[in-house]
């Protein structure tokens, strides 16, 4: 079901059971866009049938927020003009050209090319023979740093902001209704190794978020967060990154962590420290 954020902004909630990310609808007086695909046709076409049931103007743009496959599965079947950062049309190339049948996703596990997470969510949401014959569309429109779409009477401002999680990752953010779309933006590197932030990458990429007047922020696997929740968590995360500095030992952190604020940090603040743990590994090369 479609859920109404403001007049001109709905979104369909992410399902944590299969890995779908959220997919927003952003309605402008002229054209409307969806926000990511879907990481399946039955995905697209469930969202698609609850937009047609809306008296809207018509759609017409795409946005893929970054080119993981949960957010680019669905393209083909949303037929619309679809609108990327250029880093991530070339990982959308490159996927195209890709087996996605068991034997072939399990070697690519085995390799290190995919995750084992990825690959038991793609086998869950697209059984076989689902997969034998995977359709990836195509992209229309690719930009560099930044773009802005013309809906009429609203814009959609996207702009590519990096972070962790992927080179690629981009936003969308509709100025007039004080509304982003985050993507996967705010999350760990998945696909080097253990899960991982780096201040490096994290910091600069929250400050490009909080330089803009945002009041819903829409992250892609979970709840519509409120400024005020974002900017806690944001908080949280640039003072557990500076507070685990360059450690690569997570139980020193902890213990550091135990001495300074005379007691244990709760289940969260643990996961996070452990992140920024892995991330200063990485950078080491350990």
């Amino acid at each position: 079901m479609l859920k109404k954020l403001t007049n001109r902004i709905y979104y369909m909630p992410n399902e944590e059971r299969t890995d779908r990310p959220l997919l927003g609808l952003v309605i402008g007086d002229k054209y409307s866009m969806v926000i990511d695909s879907g990481n399946s046709e039955k995905h697209a076409k469930e969202f698609l049938k609850e937009v047609n049931k809306m008296d809207i103007p018509p759609l017409k743009y795409l946005f893929i927020t970054h080119w993981h496959w949960d957010h680019v599965f669905g393209i083909a079947f949303m037929n619309l003009i679809t609108i990327c950062h250029e880093k991530t049309k070339e990982k959308i190339v490159e996927m195209k050209t890709l087996d996605w049948r068991d034997e072939a996703l399990n070697k690519r596990v085995e390799d290190g090319e995919e995750i084992e997470f990825c690959s038991s969510m793609i086998k869950l949401e697209l059984p076989t023979p689902l997969r034998d014959e995977l359709i990836i569309g195509d992209v229309d429109i690719t930009f560099k740093d930044e773009i802005t779409i013309d809906l009429g009477g609203i814009s959609c401002v996207i702009e590519n902001i990096k972070g962790d999680h992927s080179e690629d990752s981009s936003i969308a953010y509709i100025p007039e209704e004080k509304v982003m779309f985050l993507g996967d933006a705010i999350y760990e590197d998945l696909y080097s190794g253990e899960w991982s932030y780096s201040t490096e990458k994290l910091f600069p990429m929250i400050h490009k978020i909080k330089d803009k007047k945002t009041e819903y922020y829409l992250p892609s696997h979970g709840p519509v967060e409120s400024k005020e929740e974002t900017l806690k968590l944001f908080d949280e995360l640039i003072t557990i990154g500076e507070f685990t500095g360059d450690e690569i030992l997570f139980n020193k952190v902890i213990e550091k962590y135990i001495e300074n604020f005379k007691k244990e940090p709760d289940e969260e603040t643990a996961y996070y420290i452990n992140s920024f743990v892995n991330g200063n590994k990485k950078r080491n090369n350990i």
